[in-house]
């Protein structure tokens, strides 16, 4: 009940913010969607190098370059959620906010919950929104199944959370950790773009290093269902693609529940293992800053 209340305070305030600066979320939106179609754009038509070649020989069809800008801002996501408890934590604690959250009833963990659910509903909307206008801009198809989506997004917010109460244990205790939140903040990212199921052709330990990651499995789920349609190409018995009469290669739908690469069940025990490693880390670590008086020293 406690945590109803407190996300109904936070969208209150998120709209009235939202209806405020107005002008800020349009602009936002808008330089965003810019700057990503500009970025596909120019890479689709590279080729002066060798790395600009690779890099537009995977983005040179809509649906490579669709897949790309799905990564990016899944990445997006991920850099928002974790910030949320880096810089967040920091910023809160300089201007007194922190210490107000703690006098609250509800708690910490319980205020922060509320405020990273309605600021990612909030982010998951408009990047929605800006995902089928790049679509629409490069000539890609967007496939939505209304069950698996929202229960991916589901998961990939919890895992993000779970992951985001640890790291803001460790900035409770440590205080300024700039440097690694930045550099856990841009590994996030780059695994997110990056993050296909051909990383079952990695080396056993980078393997299951990715898998352990909250974003790994998420990406990987995601670009399947939305960009791919849970459609995967059929193979021979030598791994040979299968072509039908017009040369075409023959694929075949497998739901994400049953993709062999098993991303899926990767996400929900990693879902599982974050969310309840993070908020009780997050916990000792907030009573322990509380024994010691540095709660809002920053």
């Amino acid at each position: 009940m406690g945590f109803l209340l407190v996300m109904k305070a936070e969208l209150v305030r998120g709209l009235i913010i939202m209806r405020r600066y107005w002008f800020r979320t349009l602009t936002g939106m808008v330089v965003g969607y810019t700057m990503l179609a500009g970025l596909i754009y120019a890479v689709m038509n590279a080729g002066q190098s060798d790395a600009a070649s690779g890099l537009a020989e995977k983005m040179g069809n809509p649906e490579g370059a669709i897949t790309w800008a799905l990564g990016f801002i899944i990445g997006m996501f991920a850099f928002g959620i974790i910030g949320m408890f880096t810089m967040g934590l920091q910023q809160m604690a300089q201007n007194g906010q922190l210490e107000q959250l703690c006098m609250s009833p509800h708690g910490l963990v319980t205020n922060f919950m509320a405020r990273a659910t309605v600021g990612s509903v909030s982010s998951i909307l408009t990047s929605s929104f800006m995902v089928w206008l790049l679509a629409k801009t490069f000539g890609s198809t967007l496939h939505f199944y209304p069950l698996p989506t929202i229960l991916l997004l589901a998961l990939t917010f919890a895992n993000l959370l779970g992951f985001g109460f640890m790291v803001g244990g460790l900035v409770l205790v440590f205080k300024q950790t700039g440097q690694v939140a930045v550099i856990i903040r841009l590994g996030l990212f780059a695994l997110a773009v990056a993050a296909t199921d051909k990383i079952a052709a990695w080396p056993p330990f980078a393997r299951w290093f990715a898998h352990a990651l909250p974003i790994t499995d998420a990406a990987i789920c995601l670009k399947y269902v939305l960009i791919q349609g849970q459609y995967m190409p059929v193979v021979d018995a030598q791994g040979a693609a299968v072509l039908d009469a017009a040369g075409a290669p023959l694929t075949r739908f497998v739901s994400v529940f049953a993709h062999p690469s098993f991303s899926f069940y990767f996400l929900v025990a990693n879902c599982v293992v974050w969310t309840l490693l993070g908020i009780t880390c997050f916990r000792v670590m907030e009573t322990w800053s509380r024994s010691k008086g540095t709660l809002g020293a920053y």
